[in-house]
């Protein structure tokens, strides 16, 4: 199998869940804490903005391991990119582009009204789908496996919404 943008072969699924593995154990077992990304935008929100929500303990104490976690996941990512035969970002988004036609300035609100969904949904679940997915399942909590099970069916339900409704596929 080749990746869409630069035809590499990936590495094997299993590699990819034993690093996932090793960081949530040693993030576990060094330094006592949960892996999950949403907390990391609020972190990343609070460099900047003065509300209370953004200046409570709980939050500013762990910051600064968190912000170096989601650099280090940003860099990652573009580094993969760049190493693996070149990055060129593009305004392309397929099918969206060909069935609806709408112009960056349209897609930029789509996204934006997207990652408010995803915000208000990681909010509500008291997390995000890694902190749940990864972390709370491997824990056998109980909690954990609802809300990632709410995550999937939400996302099963859209893609269909998406794809047999709106791009009647």
């Amino acid at each position: 199998m080749h990746l869409i943008l630069n035809d590499v072969t990936p590495l094997h699924w299993a590699v990819g869940g034993a690093g996932i593995a090793a960081v949530t154990l040693a993030l576990l077992f060094l330094t006592g804490r949960r892996l999950g990304i949403s907390t990391g935008f609020e972190d990343a929100c609070s460099l900047v903005l003065d509300a209370p929500y953004f200046r409570r303990s709980s939050l500013l104490g762990d910051r600064n391991w968190r912000l170096q976690f989601v650099a280090g996941l940003l860099l990652g990512g573009f580094l993969s990119a760049v190493l693996s035969g070149g990055w060129s970002p593009t305004w392309d988004l397929g099918m969206f582009d060909e069935v609806i036609g709408w112009g960056a300035g349209a897609k930029l609100v789509w996204m934006f009204v997207g990652g408010l969904f995803i915000g208000f949904g990681t909010r509500l679940a008291g997390g995000c789908t890694s902190g749940h997915g990864i972390f709370g399942i491997s824990n056998l909590e109980l909690p954990s496996f609802v809300t990632t099970a709410s995550f999937m069916l939400a996302g099963i339900i859209t893609t269909h919404i998406i794809y047999r409704v709106m791009f009647e596929a």
